[in-house]
């Protein structure tokens, strides 16, 4: 048993699904936890959804580096009083630098997770942790310079979505009952999801023309009832933004869905960030990326192995083939690496 409970912090919302797993094993062990959530994209509303009680602490700094440095100062100092009144035993987090900082200046063991080599934060994230927990394909010199020894990593086989989906059991009427069916197409053309990119985020400081060319062609085919497009905004500034675009009509505007029975019941998912692509590769989706960034190794992996194919040119957009997928089981997703994680995670604990 640890002295205090797991601190959780969750800074965006593909977090949420992240650690749903991770608190359920936790609390199977008779381990407590007590949780902060950031107030950015839907974090704080899919917490709700899931049944996870969190505490909202800050917001997202917005888009300039100004704005994050002092939204940063800002949420490392509510954090820290959080901490003061929880008394946790260790503080658990996907990279979120303001936790790492928090924590390693109360003196709490700070276990950061993250599957990104290019994120400018690792050198903060992985300075302030006491156990770094990467995928093995994350470049070891990339480790190195950005604080990571080796003796505090942990490298595991796999993706980090086979934490997030350990368990998971697909509901054939989720789309249905969730009102994702309601288009025109839903009946006799592909599911479609797309998400756009991470326009806010420090390691995405560009924009992509090509992602407007596909959203120009998935309209095309939702008016024509030749697919169920349903594009899914990180913010509602970027929201506002794709509906003065002229896409309103294919953004979902009603209440968070969950994510997993979302890929799991789709035909296709086209993300321009890494999440939502690698859980549709680990649940048997077609997925394909439209990040202009530099590639992760997680992705250059996928891509190896098929499970992910790539949009780059206006040619690729044009020539994507979207139909609905063969029917067949969604694949179970053991639990054998999430009990590791959770296992290194205890570890680091204080007895």
């Amino acid at each position: 048993m640890t002295p205090g409970p797991v601190w959780i912090d969750l800074a965006n919302s593909p977090h949420v699904l992240f650690f749903l797993p991770v608190i359920a094993e936790l609390h199977r062990r008779d381990v407590q936890t007590v949780v902060s959530a950031r107030d950015f994209a839907q974090t704080v509303e899919l917490c709700r959804l899931m049944g996870i009680e969190a505490e909202t602490i800050g917001e997202h700094g917005g888009a300039g580096l100004v704005g994050k440095v002092g939204n940063l100062a800002g949420r490392v100092r509510a954090l820290r009083a959080f901490a003061k009144r929880s008394s946790p035993a260790v503080a658990v987090s996907h990279n979120s630098y303001a936790q790492a900082v928090a924590g390693r200046t109360l003196g709490i063991p700070v276990v950061t997770a993250m599957d990104y080599e290019f994120q400018p934060a690792n050198h903060v994230a992985f300075r302030c942790a006491s156990l770094v927990v990467v995928p093995e394909v994350f470049p070891l010199d990339v480790l190195r310079r950005q604080g990571a020894r080796p003796e505090k990593t942990w490298r595991y086989h796999g993706l980090k979505e086979e934490i997030a989906l350990a368990g998971f059991e697909p509901d054939p009427g989720y789309l249905r009952q969730a009102g994702v069916l309601r288009c025109a197409a839903a009946e006799t053309g592909p599911v479609v999801v797309i998400r756009p990119p991470a326009d806010m985020a420090l390691y995405h400081r560009f924009e992509n023309p090509l992602f407007v060319q596909l959203l120009e062609r998935l309209k095309r085919l939702h008016r024509e009832q030749q697919a169920c497009v349903v594009l899914l905004a990180r913010t509602s500034t970027q929201a506002a933004s794709l509906e003065s675009g002229g896409f309103g009509e294919l953004l979902w505007k009603n209440k968070p869905l969950d994510g997993r029975q979302l890929i799991a019941g789709a035909d296709a998912v086209i993300s321009a960030g890494g999440s939502m692509n690698r859980e549709a590769a680990v649940l048997g989706t077609p997925a394909y990326s439209i990040y202009a960034g530099r590639m992760a190794a997680v992705d250059r992996a996928l891509v190896a192995e098929g499970e992910l194919t790539l949009l780059r040119s206006a040619q690729d957009v044009a020539a994507l083939d979207l139909a609905k997928k063969p029917a067949a089981p969604v694949p179970r997703i053991g639990d054998g690496l999430l009990m590791q994680f959770v296992d290194r995670m205890l570890e680091v604990a204080p007895s």
